[in-house]
């Protein structure tokens, strides 16, 4: 579920912003097999061999760098203003760290009128050691995430759930400060919440409707203006409630997945997904779609959270071509991910995919392209997803994947052309290499013209 930040960050002034809310599960069931892009002017794929080649090259005027990534700085995109979150880099201050070792205290809670289901003990272990396993795979080990559970038992809150006034789409103000206030009285005693970077908090199950009809799950991101408990704001904290169960069996292996989306905002990722799903992004992101089988972050996200080194990020920001091999971003090492930017907030991201690592959804590997604009809002489609395959209706069999992008990515031999505000982008796709590593050639020449 999407995230809210009580502050938003990138500028001056202080106010609640609106949340906006992912779609009832119902229509992600439904959604249809074509792609609907919500762009002005939509990247074009034109699968098959490259066109002419370009004129020669004319110079490009030098990107606005940011100087803290040192060679990387044209493609380190700056944060769009005014945003509850933004894709731009670097993430704001008030979240939590995202490599290194990060504590996070578990509670697990129950309310007068709604006893604890099953034991808390079985209900933290729908979520651990999973969560953390995900997070060692997704950064390589560069984020070791510890969860403690000091208190054992039901936390039970002082207050009926009825009266915090919860529902899908609720602002934090006045019935999350009141919960999140009083989980800070009754587990005081027991914690020392300056001890952890970020809490989560593991609601009954039998709080609040089905998550299949209405998802209740949130996250409050950044927010300085939490309640206080031992000298620090509660400003990052995860709320998880109904199981995500969709009839398929699988709940066990993937019901665990709601966890790593919402602490993705803890960590300032924006949510991928829109109003209509998860048509932006489909399942390439965990931040787009988390129910259903596997799925990892792209590489942009991963550069932004700092789980990839400077030798594994290329950016190709003066025009010519530019020949790399991309490393499937389920395996270690090698170069995960290439960026073209066309201006100081947008440009595209090229990276591998496969089924490896925590990706089981990919049925067709290849190299993904993708759009990145640090202007989008969360879930308003920050990031959009190269369709490879227009209209084909996909590739996948599986429950809550978007079939329209499930084939998405370019394969050798087939060609991305694009581009935008005066830069043309060509990816071309060589071959897979003996090593399993996608060689491509990145074409970047002077346009005319906006994206498309």
């Amino acid at each position: 579920m999407k995230h809210s930040s009580e502050t938003t960050r990138h500028r001056t002034r202080h106010r609640t912003r609106p949340r906006i809310r992912r779609p009832r599960r119902g229509s992600v069931f439904a959604a249809t097999a074509v792609l609907t892009v919500t762009v002005a002017a939509a990247p074009v794929a034109v699968p098959g061999p490259p066109p002419a080649a370009p004129a020669p090259p004319v110079r490009a005027p030098a990107l606005p760098a940011n100087p803290a990534y040192g060679a990387l700085a044209p493609c380190a995109l700056i944060p769009g203003e005014g945003l509850q979150m933004t894709e731009g880099l670097p993430t704001g201050p008030g979240y939590a760290p995202s490599a290194g070792t990060v504590k996070a205290l578990t509670l697990m809670i129950d309310f007068p009128d709604i006893k604890g289901r099953g034991t808390a003990r079985k209900r933290y272990a729908e979520f651990f050691p999973q969560t953390s396993r995900w997070f060692k795979r997704s950064s390589y080990g560069r984020l070791k995430y510890r969860s403690t559970a000091p208190i054992k038992h039901w936390l039970r809150m002082p207050h009926s759930f009825r009266s915090y006034g919860i529902k899908r789409g609720s602002p934090f103000e006045p019935g999350y400060r009141r919960l999140v206030a009083d989980i800070a009285k009754v587990a005081g005693p027991k914690v020392d919440f300056s001890r952890y970077d970020l809490v989560n908090v593991l609601v009954t199950p039998n709080a609040g409707p089905p998550a299949a009809r209405a998802v209740l799950s949130v996250t409050y991101s950044g927010n300085q203006r939490a309640p206080v408990a031992d000298g620090v704001p509660l400003a990052n904290v995860s709320f998880v409630y109904s199981r995500q169960d969709d009839g398929s069996g699988t709940l066990s292996k993937t019901g665990y997945r709601v966890l790593p989306h919402e602490n993705g905002h803890v960590f300032g990722l924006p949510d991928l997904y829109t109003r209509r799903g998860g048509e932006s992004a489909g399942h390439w992101d965990i931040m787009s779609e988390d129910w259903g089988a596997g799925n990892d972050l792209l590489a942009w996200h991963k550069w932004k959270l700092g789980w990839l080194g400077a030798g594994q990020v290329d950016c190709v920001a003066r025009p010519g071509i530019t020949r790399r091999a991309l490393r499937p971003l389920g395996r270690a090492g090698g170069t995960k991910l290439i960026f073209v930017p066309v201006s100081k907030y947008a440009g595209y991201a090229v990276e591998a995919r496969t089924n490896e690592g925590n990706d089981e959804a990919v049925c067709k590997p290849g190299v993904l392209v993708s759009w990145v604009d640090t202007q989008v809002d969360s879930g308003r489609g920050p990031i959009t997803v190269v369709d490879s395959t227009p209209g084909s209706g996909g590739c996948t069999d599986e429950r809550n994947v978007h079939p329209g992008l499930s084939d998405a990515a370019f394969t050798p031999g087939e060609t991305f052309t694009g581009g935008a505000l005066g830069t043309g982008v060509r990816v071309r796709v060589t071959e897979r290499d003996s090593r399993g590593d996608y060689r491509v050639e990145i074409t970047r020449y002077a346009s005319g013209g906006g994206r498309g």
